[in-house]
């Protein structure tokens, strides 16, 4: 029970990834608030998990993307938990589709770094001025922000390369104020996003480049997560934690 009395926002928290998260923070005490934009029933099914598990938590839909969704998530979490909000975790975003750069519409470019960057500024924008000393910032890169992607995800990776670097700026705006902020940079991760975007081929053979010769699962992220977010990592701000497995980058 790290997070005992503690309150979590997780963006894209109904599944996968977010699922997981939500989970875990619950079960280490934290009352959570799972935001989502279209996937409602997902949503309840995680809301059910943890109540099953004797949590907490609140469903909040809402368009990352907009500021007045952002704002309204961080207003609903404080009218159902409390003034303050003390761990944030931004996960919500995606690589879409794949484009070549010569396929690529600039409206394509526009919406994917506004889905994965802008989000991430427009929330933290939102939680962070309730935010006490203490408080944690934890936001989702990519091993592709370190190895520019794979084919046809060149926008995705730069905008969860921005998403690194963002967080290393905030690291240093927010520190005085006593707030963490750190990211996580996943390998390939048994999930959704990897059975749509991913051929079993090139998971099999990122698989085979592994030192550990496997993928990662949502619960082991989870598990980072929720370290990152309680006072065992009180001394850590401005870092990337890259869990991949040992995957060496190129």
């Amino acid at each position: 029970m790290r997070l005992k009395n503690k309150v979590a926002v997780v963006t894209g928290g109904a599944r996968d990834l977010g699922r997981a998260i939500s989970c875990q923070l619950a079960r280490e005490g934290a009352k959570v608030v799972i935001n989502h934009f279209n996937e409602e029933e997902k949503a309840k099914e995680t809301v059910a998990m943890i109540e099953a598990e004797g949590g907490e938590a609140i469903i909040v839909y809402g368009d990352m993307t907009k500021a007045d969704d952002a704002n309204n998530l961080a207003a609903k979490a404080r009218e159902a938990f409390g003034e303050e909000i003390h761990i944030l975790v931004n996960v919500a975003g995606g690589l879409v589709g794949r484009k070549k750069l010569v396929e690529m519409e600039e409206s394509f470019f526009d919406f994917l770094m506004t889905l994965n960057f802008k989000s991430v500024f427009l929330v933290s924008k939102a939680v962070v001025p309730f935010m006490p000393a203490g408080s944690s910032i934890i936001n989702f890169s990519s091993l592709a922000a370190r190895d520019g992607g794979g084919p046809g995800a060149s926008i995705y990776a730069a905008s969860k390369g921005a998403v690194m670097t963002y967080t290393r700026s905030l690291a240093k705006e927010l520190g005085p104020q006593g707030i963490r902020v750190n990211s996580l940079a996943p390998g390939v991760i048994s999930s959704t996003f990897h059975d749509i975007h991913s051929t079993p081929q090139i998971r099999q053979n990122i698989s085979n480049a592994t030192p550990l010769r496997r993928e990662g699962s949502p619960q082991e992220v989870a598990d980072l997560v929720a370290y990152l977010a309680s006072d065992e990592s009180s001394f850590l701000s401005g870092n990337n934690v890259d869990i991949n497995g040992g995957l060496a980058f190129s």
